[in-house]
């Protein structure tokens, strides 16, 4: 077996499983989660309608990169919603099996141990390094690890407005850096990149060669103003060709479709080149049903606009109802709640999310599980991350439950 598998972390939801085994949820109330970032919306029927009607072409086995269909749809996508004055749907996109899986073969495929630092006996000094926000995906640390790369995570706390303090990074990390990874909007906090952001991580990447992967698997669920991209600010820099700039999108949040698994990736054609020939090994494609049914998806944008409104509702129903009982933060973009967990609990995320669970039947993430200890530092400890995934009505029958256990 790969030894590098003993260094993977559970994921944050069997450290849950293990923190509440031993507890028994309020009997009186009904289950309602919002420890899981699954979208519950319903699903576009016209998607679906399209799946359905090609189910006969599950006969043919489909290309590794798709149909030249599904790109140009998506590079006509990320042109307009992005202001970007071209993508090339040949060379620049790339659809994949869902950003999980894209994200973790992406880091197999560009870390490269042959360019480690060299230290003066012609050996490699140390290992490369995977920079990324801590809290984080889990999957970012998992497969950095599993490239024997060495994660180096940056705390995203309240003093950096939940973004991260790129510029106290040292130069001998950076010197190491082969891959810098950003989520734009972020999991769990909320935070977006501004184009100041954005053009010193970029100018960061010019000095030291390494690679900045935007997952950007959230940025339709926005509020007033949509975020800037990656792609969008090496445009605006007058980098149209995304010199070693990737992003990562997904139809999971922004069309209610997280079992479809249909996402891509795009940027630096480069980049892009060596990756689809991984993944031509790899032997992930996507079903040709799902290209088309993708292809539905990203062409219409009234679904996208109905569901962010749903989430405006309730993200407008928390804050009015529990703004002044709990530390709620609003979100710049996605549909997470980053809580800080209140003063009768100890500041300790664990003891609340056992309590939501055992007095109030409510499933919420424990932040600690989603961040990593830094110099001594835990930036997720004494946060709570609830997702507001559930119905309307649960939401307001979930707000009731709360109001009742910090009353209680």
């Amino acid at each position: 077996m790969n030894n590098n598998l003993n260094q993977l972390h559970p994921y944050p939801f069997a450290k849950m499983a293990s923190l509440l085994a031993t507890s028994t949820p309020a009997s009186t109330y009904s289950e309602i989660k919002l420890g899981i970032g699954e979208p519950k919306h319903t699903p576009p029927a016209f998607v679906l309608d399209v799946l359905r009607e090609n189910l006969d072409k599950l006969c043919r086995y489909p290309t590794t990169n798709g149909s030249f269909d599904l790109r140009q749809t998506i590079a006509h996508w990320l042109e307009k919603r992005f202001f970007l004055h071209h993508v090339d749907a040949n060379t620049e996109v790339l659809p994949v099996m869902g950003t999980r899986e894209a994200i973790f073969s992406f880091v197999q495929a560009v870390v490269n141990h042959s360019e480690a630092i060299i230290d003066s006996q012609d050996k490699p000094s140390a290992n490369p390094v995977v920079v990324m926000p801590n809290p984080f995906y889990q999957i970012y640390e998992g497969a950095a690890i599993l490239a024997q790369a060495t994660p180096y995570f940056v705390p995203c706390t309240i003093d950096n407005d939940f973004k991260g303090n790129y510029r106290a990074v040292p130069q001998e990390v950076w010197a190491r850096t082969q891959l810098l990874f950003i989520c734009s909007p972020n999991n769990p906090t909320g935070s977006v990149m501004t184009m100041d952001d954005w053009e010193l991580l970029i100018r960061l990447s010019d000095r030291y060669g390494f690679i900045i992967a935007s997952d950007e698997c959230y940025s339709e669920l926005y509020f007033d103003e949509a975020p800037i991209g990656l792609l969008q600010a090496c445009t605006t820099l007058g980098r149209d060709n995304f010199k070693n700039c990737v992003v990562f999108h997904s139809l999971s949040k922004r069309s209610n479709l997280p079992g479809l698994r249909s996402g891509f990736v795009a940027g630096d054609a480069e980049i892009l080149k060596a990756y689809l020939q991984y993944r031509t090994y790899q032997g992930c494609a996507m079903p040709i049903p799902h290209q088309l049914a993708s292809m539905a998806a990203w062409q219409d944008e009234k679904h996208v606009v109905q569901n962010r409104a749903l989430y405006q509702k309730k993200f407008a129903l928390w804050m009015a109802e529990l703004g002044q009982l709990l530390d709620l933060r609003m979100p710049e973009a996605g549909f997470y709640f980053w809580i800080k967990v209140p003063e009768q609990f100890g500041g300790d995320d664990e003891v609340f999310v056992k309590a939501l669970y055992e007095q109030a039947n409510i499933h919420a993430l424990a932040g600690r599980y989603l961040s990593r200890e830094v110099n001594g530092k835990n930036p997720g400890q004494g946060y709570v991350r609830i997702a507001l995934v559930a119905s309307v009505e649960e939401s307001r029958e979930a707000i009731s439950r709360i109001r009742k256990l910090l009353n209680a």
